[in-house]
């Protein structure tokens, strides 16, 4: 049937350069019934065979308009973004001026997607046939695309304007300033400024964006111009805003002498009332220009805070308020210090002003249960509070000390954070540090979040942290319509990857991660041009060590990706999966090897982090938890008691890392995975149950000899052997019980479990108890005069130390059992019958330390006379003193005790 379409195709071909068809003969009727044609090449799928027969018909009949109309509907089906050919058709018609025909050719580009040329080229062909309408709607879709058009986005704003549409003419004023902005074209700049200054002078953390842009992009004089346009339309009506904008001035041009005298006469308008502004400027020296401004300004600030009733905090009083101001005194009202006198000047360098609405004011005049009432249910005004009352800079750790103990509780911390975290990435009030990500601020106006993103972006450190940032915006692109690809700021994110793409020297990790993040951006948004030859083959191919690059990639979606165009690319991907699956534990690498068929990678991929477990912890960690079911792990020639005896050595090992604090979280993460496996998951008492003694013995030895496992563990494993096989003999375990490791000493399971509960009452109610005490008595306040809380540190170092205690007993401890005693001597367990001089029989029941008890004759075997005792048989006669008292003794009677 292919064979059909490519006849009629070559048919068609011969039969336009047979008869010469001109352009004047072409209509929209001839494209729609190619169209049919291409319908049934792709039903047939013989693609390939038309396009390599219309390219040969192109080399020599070039302006073929059926060769390049097939060829380039075929190229841009397959998504290979090549539509040279149409292009040239397209050319061909406008030159004729068959408008219609040229309608028709930009449509079809653009059902496979957004492309510039078809948008740009189908506004020119409404414009010619008047339909502005039209023109305007495709204006819209061009911008979107084209990040370098200026001019059409303030042709845009000013049709808004025309209508009446002024909130959508702002945005795209905005819109226009950036795009100029990155042009350098002053003059287009300053137009666009003035109208944003007509409608929207009030946002002016987008102004003062702006205005540092520009300082970069073209001149920090040019900015200097632009804020002195904007100065007026705040003069006179709002001293802060206009002190802000005459700051900015003055930090580009420290010397201006404009800027110096208005913000000198902002100063006196703002601060008109206070009883001393005349007194601190002249002080700082304000409206001397021989003084530098920004010192003058600092100094000026720093005392005209310092009015009658205003906040202030001392480091050891505390907060106070300023009583009154009498010359160069102040008396000031401090909790524990009223009336308190000092000097201006030594008020200045110790005291620090704090707004009404600051949180440790807040915290003095406000009962503590509506503070924190306020704060538990309004949470965006808590987070207000707190991050204005930290100099409107604070991450997550400082709300927490600001909140917690003293306000809220540690656990009613734990969902208000959740929930608080939340509201700073999407609420509008919140911003971000430039510098700083994880520092947020609090606007004067609203943020959008792509402004946030960026801003966010901005201060991240590292290049993988850059890289979440963007991840997360294009998750929220992907389910909101605001702040899509046509931003400004989505623009500049990726604009940086792709010069760090274009700067590399080596293909490193970074370089790699950045290729496939563009990569996946420009293949969803097939309009993106990033000026890049994305071709994963030939990034591939540059790669020395593709082991170590891989895993150096901080990013698992991007591995992800990395791993799936290695099985559409590269020829030996199996063996790649192999090597790679260390660094990427997925079912990714799994699945693909077994559903391609390749069992012998799959043997050889477990084999080799088998063989290198030490090395590949995680990677056998997560193959001996997912796999061991599959089918093909049947192929493998490897016991079962093999993979439990490496799991068990890496338990060991793991806790001694952890003891060594050598890469402690990693460890911990890999231990605690291990320890699920083995023992909550029940896996090691399955096998016990079911393996041979030898098995049994060399598995539960290895249990047995990892240190920090918890002794009752070993203690159930033991049981088990021991209900399931009677009178089992464990290796390294003689008949003698005197055999107690050096150090350690005999207890009966009773005592053990005992001492157990009462470590865990110690450690579950004890120690949460004091630490709750602990927290309250903080909450009190001025921690070096606080009898509670040195009384409950005091405790607590005593609990930690019982704790530390007990479990060095319990870890010295063995545990003797029924079947443990031997009553052929004096020795723990057993009860004795002595006679003595006057004939007179004596028993003592002879225990550990944990079970003596004197007054009922039970001792222990540590005891001076339980050491005497110990050993001796029935018959013999003991001869012993004991402090100064001797002791004359026949044992006649020796009798195993119920343990």
């Amino acid at each position: 049937m292919s064979d059909k379409i490519v006849e009629r195709v070559s048919e068609l071909l011969n039969q336009e350069k047979w008869t010469r068809a001109t352009l004047n003969n072409y209509t929209v009727a001839n494209f729609t019934e190619l169209d049919e044609l291409l319908d049934d090449v792709v039903k047939d799928d013989a693609a390939q065979e038309v396009l390599e027969l219309c390219d040969e018909h192109l080399i020599h009949t070039k302006n073929s308009i059926i060769g390049l109309y097939v060829s380039g509907v075929v190229h841009l089906s397959r998504q290979t973004m090549d539509d040279s050919n149409l292009v040239s058709l397209i050319e061909i018609f406008t030159d004729n001026h068959k408008w219609n025909i040229v309608e028709y050719l930009c449509r079809r580009i653009l059902e496979f997607g957004e492309n510039r040329f078809a948008l740009r080229t189908l506004a020119d062909c409404y414009d010619n046939e008047s339909q502005i309408e039209k023109k305007y709607d495709v204006w819209e879709r061009l911008i979107r695309v084209d990040y370098d058009e200026a001019d059409i986005v303030r042709h845009l704003a000013e049709k808004r304007e025309e209508d009446g549409l002024i909130e959508e003419a702002v945005d795209y004023y905005k819109k226009a300033l950036h795009r100029y902005i990155n042009k350098r074209q002053f003059n287009s700049i300053k137009e666009v400024w003035h109208k944003l200054i007509q409608y929207a002078a009030d946002e002016t953390e987008f102004f003062y964006h702006a205005e540092s842009r520009i300082a970069k992009t073209v001149s920090p004089e040019r900015s200097v111009q632009l804020l002195e346009d904007l100065y007026p339309h705040f003069k006179g009506k709002n001293p802060n805003t206009s002190i802000d904008i005459l700051k900015r001035v003055l930090e580009y041009d420290p010397k201006n002498p404009w800027a110096r005298k208005e913000i000198t006469e902002c100063f006196q308008e703002k601060y008109g009332a206070h009883s001393q502004l005349d007194e601190y400027i002249r002080l700082s020296n304000l409206n001397q220009s021989w003084r530098n401004v920004h010192d003058a300004i600092a100094d000026f600030e720093k005392h005209i805070a310092f009015d009658e009733g205003n906040f202030v905090y001392h480091r050891s009083w505390g907060v106070g308020i300023i009583r009154s101001i009498k010359g160069d005194q102040i008396v000031i009202d401090f909790a524990r210090k009223r009336g308190h006198s000092m000097t201006l000047k030594m008020a200045v360098g110790a005291l620090e002003i704090l707004p009404k609405d600051h949180l440790w004011v807040l915290r003095s005049v406000w009962k503590k249960e509506k503070l924190r009432e306020k704060i538990k249910k309004d949470i965006v005004w808590g987070l207000r509070t707190v991050i204005k009352s930290s100099d409107n800079a604070a991450d997550m750790k400082k709300v927490k000390a600001e909140l917690v103990p003293s306000i809220l509780t540690a656990g009613e911390w734990s969902s208000w954070s959740t929930k608080a975290r939340g509201i700073l990435k999407t609420n509008s009030t919140f911003g971000v540090l430039p510098d700083k990500a994880d520092h947020f601020v609090v606007r004067d106006q609203p943020i959008t979040l792509g402004e946030k993103t960026h801003n966010k972006f901005k201060g991240a450190k590292s290049y993988f942290e850059k890289i979440r940032i963007l991840e997360e915006f294009l998750e929220y692109m992907d389910s909101e319509i605001e702040a899509g690809t046509d931003s400004e700021f989505f623009r500049e994110m990726v604009d940086y990857f792709v010069a760090s793409i274009k700067s590399a020297t080596t293909m490193n990790e970074t370089v790699v991660a950045g290729y496939l993040l563009v990569s996946r951006i420009v293949e969803k948004h097939r309009y993106f041009d990033v000026g890049l030859e994305l071709d994963f083959r030939t990034m591939y191919d540059q790669i020395d060590g593709v082991e170590a690059v891989f895993g150096a990639i901080d990013s698992t979606e991007l591995k992800r990706e990395f791993v799936h165009k290695l099985r559409e690319h590269v020829e030996e991907w199996p063996q790649l999966y192999v090597r790679l699956f260390p660094h990427y534990l997925s079912r990714d690498i799994i699945g693909e090897l077994e559903r391609a068929g390749h069992h012998d990678r799959l043997v050889e991929l477990f084999m080799r982090v088998y063989e290198n477990y030490r090395e590949y912890r995680e990677a056998f960690v997560w193959l001996a938890r997912n796999v061991i079911d599959d089918r093909w792990f049947s192929r493998l020639n490897i016991g079962y008691e093999k993979i439990l005896i490496a799991m068990i050595h890496l338990l060991d090992l793991t806790f001694r890392d952890i003891d060594n604090r050598r890469d402690v979280s990693q460890n911990r993460k890999i231990n605690r995975q291990i320890h699920n496996f083995l023992f909550k998951d029940n896996t090691i008492r399955q096998y016990l149950s079911q393996a041979d003694e030898d098995g049994i013995n060399r598995v539960y030895t290895l249990v047995r000899d990892v240190k920090e496992l918890d002794p009752s563990i070993k203690i159930e494993l033991k049981q088990q052997i021991m209900n399931e096989h009677p009178g089992f003999h464990f290796y390294g375990e003689t008949d003698e019980i005197e055999s107690v490791s050096r150090g350690g000493f005999m207890v009966t399971l009773a005592s053990y479990q005992e001492k157990q509960r009462a470590l865990k009452h110690l450690h579950e109610v004890d120690v949460p108890q004091n630490s709750k005490e602990i927290g309250e008595a903080a909450a009190l306040g001025d921690l070096k005069e606080n009898a509670e809380y040195k009384a409950a540190k005091e405790r607590q170092d005593l609990l930690n130390s019982s704790a530390a205690r007990m479990q060095d007993e319990l870890d010295k401890a063995t545990i003797i059992r029924p079947e443990d005693l031997d009553a052929t001597a004096v020795s723990f367990g057993t009860k004795v019958t002595l006679r003595g001089p006057n004939d007179e029989s004596e028993h003592y029941t002879v225990l550990g330390p944990w079970e003596s008890d004197p007054e009922h004759r039970v001792i222990s075997y540590l005891s001076p006379l339980g050491h005497e005792l110990l050993n001796a048989k029935v018959g013999q006669r003991l001869e012993f003193t004991i402090n100064e008292r001797k002791y004359e003794f026949d044992v006649e009677r020796i009798e195993p005790v119920e343990l």
